[in-house]
């Protein structure tokens, strides 16, 4: 079933969830203060191609908070809104549901990149 789901996400918003999120890293890596930060879009690219099959497990690193401060202040907000939004609207049908859940896995990682580590079932 994940083998499926994958295939329709990856035709319906993966592969552009992907692109932007490549996009934005290599943006943020042309300057040394935003290596870290690309880096991190390079996670969240990763996992947005196929997210059918991975679990997210957060860190407790105090280091790790305060790098996810300040990603929330500075891009983090804006790209867990633009995920929300598209999981209320992908919540509309039934069909939806499990791509919407994929897509609440999007925003919580928008929110606390740092210190996570994404791993495969």
């Amino acid at each position: 079933m994940r083998t499926l789901g994958n295939i329709i996400w990856f035709m319906a918003a993966g592969f552009w969830s992907w692109l932007s999120w490549i996009t934005t890293g290599l943006l943020l890596c042309i300057t040394v203060i935003g290596i870290p930060f690309g880096i991190q879009c390079f996670k969240i690219a990763n996992f947005g191609l196929f997210p059918f099959g991975k679990v997210i497990t957060p860190s407790n690193r105090v280091s790790s908070f305060l790098w996810n401060i300040i990603w929330i202040l500075l891009f983090g907000w804006e790209l867990f809104m633009i995920h929300i939004i598209t999981a209320f609207f992908l919540c509309i049908t039934i069909i939806g549901i499990p791509f919407a859940n994929q897509s609440f896995k999007l925003a919580m990682l928008c929110l606390f990149p740092f210190g996570v580590t994404i791993k495969k079932l």
